[in-house]
Protein backbone atom coordinates (compact mmCIF):
# COMPACT_ATOMS: atom_id res chain seq x y z
CA UNK A 1 0.00 0.00 0.00
CA UNK A 2 1.27 3.29 -1.18
CA UNK A 3 1.37 6.15 2.08
CA UNK A 4 2.20 10.01 1.25
CA UNK A 5 5.12 9.51 3.49
CA UNK A 6 6.63 7.26 0.95
CA UNK A 7 5.41 8.32 -2.57
CA UNK A 8 7.09 11.96 -1.06
CA UNK A 9 10.21 10.19 -0.08
CA UNK A 10 10.25 8.45 -3.65
CA UNK A 11 9.59 12.12 -5.71
CA UNK A 12 12.74 13.21 -3.51
CA UNK A 13 15.00 10.51 -3.68
CA UNK A 14 14.25 9.85 -7.48
CA UNK A 15 15.13 12.04 -10.27
CA UNK A 16 12.06 10.98 -12.23
CA UNK A 17 8.88 9.44 -10.57
CA UNK A 18 5.88 8.91 -12.56
CA UNK A 19 2.41 8.57 -10.71
CA UNK A 20 0.14 6.44 -12.37
CA UNK A 21 -3.66 7.02 -10.98
CA UNK A 22 -6.27 4.65 -12.25
CA UNK A 23 -8.84 2.11 -11.18
CA UNK A 24 -10.07 -1.67 -11.82
CA UNK A 25 -12.89 -0.34 -12.89
CA UNK A 26 -11.40 2.10 -15.73
CA UNK A 27 -10.95 0.18 -19.46
CA UNK A 28 -9.04 3.27 -20.51
CA UNK A 29 -6.32 2.89 -17.85
CA UNK A 30 -5.60 -1.20 -18.62
CA UNK A 31 -5.44 -0.33 -21.56
CA UNK A 32 -3.08 2.63 -21.70
CA UNK A 33 -1.01 1.23 -18.73
CA UNK A 34 1.31 -1.12 -20.30
CA UNK A 35 1.85 1.06 -23.49
CA UNK A 36 2.95 4.05 -21.00
CA UNK A 37 5.29 1.82 -18.71
CA UNK A 38 6.94 0.39 -22.05
CA UNK A 39 7.57 3.99 -23.11
CA UNK A 40 8.60 4.90 -20.45
CA UNK A 41 11.06 2.29 -19.78
CA UNK A 42 12.37 1.81 -23.42
CA UNK A 43 12.60 6.02 -23.33
CA UNK A 44 14.24 6.71 -19.65
CA UNK A 45 16.43 4.37 -17.91
CA UNK A 46 15.72 6.04 -14.67
CA UNK A 47 12.39 6.42 -14.04
CA UNK A 48 10.43 5.71 -10.95
CA UNK A 49 6.87 3.88 -11.50
CA UNK A 50 4.32 4.39 -8.84
CA UNK A 51 0.74 3.28 -9.25
CA UNK A 52 -2.23 4.24 -7.72
CA UNK A 53 -5.21 2.47 -7.53
CA UNK A 54 -7.95 5.34 -6.91
CA UNK A 55 -10.69 2.91 -5.39
CA UNK A 56 -8.50 1.63 -2.87
CA UNK A 57 -6.59 4.99 -1.92
CA UNK A 58 -8.94 7.68 -2.51
CA UNK A 59 -6.62 9.85 -0.17
CA UNK A 60 -3.37 9.64 -2.47
CA UNK A 61 -5.87 10.77 -4.92
CA UNK A 62 -7.37 13.64 -2.69
CA UNK A 63 -3.69 14.76 -1.81
CA UNK A 64 -2.32 14.87 -5.42
CA UNK A 65 -5.46 17.21 -6.81
CA UNK A 66 -6.76 13.95 -8.83
CA UNK A 67 -10.11 13.95 -9.82
CA UNK A 68 -10.12 11.82 -13.29
CA UNK A 69 -8.84 8.76 -14.07
CA UNK A 70 -6.28 7.77 -15.79
CA UNK A 71 -4.11 10.30 -14.94
CA UNK A 72 -0.42 11.00 -15.06
CA UNK A 73 1.25 12.89 -13.23
CA UNK A 74 5.63 13.38 -13.85
CA UNK A 75 7.90 14.34 -11.28
CA UNK A 76 10.96 15.73 -12.49
CA UNK A 77 14.15 16.80 -10.20
CA UNK A 78 11.54 16.77 -7.19
CA UNK A 79 9.03 19.11 -9.03
CA UNK A 80 5.54 18.32 -11.12
CA UNK A 81 6.69 18.89 -14.60
CA UNK A 82 3.71 16.96 -15.91
CA UNK A 83 0.04 16.32 -15.63
CA UNK A 84 -2.17 14.50 -17.80
CA UNK A 85 -5.77 13.04 -17.67
CA UNK A 86 -7.79 10.78 -19.27
CA UNK A 87 -7.21 11.38 -22.86
CA UNK A 88 -3.48 11.13 -23.49
CA UNK A 89 -1.17 10.28 -25.84
CA UNK A 90 1.99 8.21 -25.17
CA UNK A 91 4.17 9.56 -27.84
CA UNK A 92 2.77 13.23 -26.98
CA UNK A 93 3.77 12.76 -23.07
CA UNK A 94 7.32 10.99 -24.20
CA UNK A 95 8.26 13.96 -25.95
CA UNK A 96 7.02 15.93 -23.30
CA UNK A 97 9.51 14.44 -20.58
CA UNK A 98 12.49 13.72 -23.26
CA UNK A 99 14.26 17.08 -23.74
CA UNK A 100 14.24 18.34 -19.60
CA UNK A 101 14.97 14.46 -18.58
CA UNK A 102 17.88 14.74 -20.95
CA UNK A 103 19.63 17.55 -20.22
CA UNK A 104 19.03 16.46 -16.35
CA UNK A 105 20.92 13.06 -17.17
CA UNK A 106 23.63 14.18 -19.08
Amino acid sequence: MNTIENIQQSIKENLAVMLYFSAPTCNVCHALKPKLLEAINTNFKTFEIVSIDVSQEQELAAHFNVFAIPTVLIFLDGREFIRKSRHMSVDELIREIKRPYDIMTS
